[in-house]
């Protein structure tokens, strides 16, 4: 079992590291920054900050990997306002993002989520890493009995990214791992993890033995389907991922029609 999980081990210890690089380009009104470096992930998150004095400093923006030219080494990060820390009682200031600021990407991936149907693949899963800190999936099922949603969406992610600062999530789904950007949820990697799945709790495994739900809107009704929830809500932010077409559609005929969902135009 040791050597199974090898190579889900390798992409834990990657995504465990916090990615520097300054600005080189700016378009303030298109809400775009650029940085330039050796190799970064599309679906990458973190922020933008402002250098003030020489002892401080301040965060400015979000910011989110949307594109990489691999000839050129050039990122382009899509900016929006920064309002984890927001404090109305704190002075705002009227500074704008310039070359030279710092893009921190990546930050927070050092505490990680992990989905799983059942209690051992959690288990074997979550201990292929010790250089992570692992939130419990007890405090995201806390979470969804709060919002009401026993069906999980992409906003409780966010929440539960926000409030307890995970900064990746690892969804275990058919014998793969799929590790997402907490904020943008764009895959980063997919994985090979072949673990003897003998049985799936809904919505996943968790010690909580009842969710909350609301009296109606999305994600108030009991989830029914682990892998077709989780397919589709994937799917939903990664329309364009080649990778994970091609894996759906090599699923079940149940679910092959989530193929759907996907702006991939197949070559004839």
């Amino acid at each position: 079992m040791k050597y199974i999980l090898l190579s889900t081990l390798l992409v834990l210890e990657i995504f465990a590291y916090v990615v520097k690089a300054p600005i080189v380009e700016v378009n303030e009104k298109m809400g775009i920054a650029k940085i330039e470096i050796d190799k970064i992930d599309v679906g990458m998150s973190g922020f933008i900050v402002h250098k003030l004095s020489k002892e401080h400093s301040t965060i400015l923006k979000s910011a989110v990997v949307v594109n990489y030219n691999n000839e050129t080494g050039v990122a382009k990060l899509k900016m929006s306002e920064f309002n984890l820390l927001q404090n109305d009682a704190l002075p705002k200031g009227n500074w704008s993002v310039e070359v030279g600021d710092s893009a921190v990407l990546a930050f927070g991936y050092t505490r990680a989520f992990l989905l799983a149907p059942n209690e051992e693949v959690y288990h074997k899963v979550s201990r292929a890493s010790k250089s992570i800190q692992w939130i419990h999936p007890d405090i995201f099922a806390t979470i969804l009995s709060f919002n009401g949603h026993p069906t999980p969406l992409k906003e409780d992610f966010e929440v539960l990214a926000d409030s307890v600062s995970v900064g990746i999530l690892f969804f275990y789904l058919d014998k793969k791992v799929y590790t997402l950007d907490s904020k943008s949820f764009k895959i980063l990697n997919i994985s090979d993890a072949p673990i003897e799945q003998k049985s799936t709790e809904l919505p996943f495994y968790t010690r909580v033995e009842e969710i909350d739900a609301s009296w109606w809107g999305e994600g108030s009704s009991e989830l029914e389907e682990y892998e077709t929830h989780y397919y589709e809500l994937m799917i939903k932010y990664n329309k364009q991922n080649k990778k994970l077409y091609k894996i759906v559609k090599n699923l079940d005929k149940k679910n092959r029609n989530l193929l759907a969902g996907f702006d991939i135009k197949e070559e004839k």
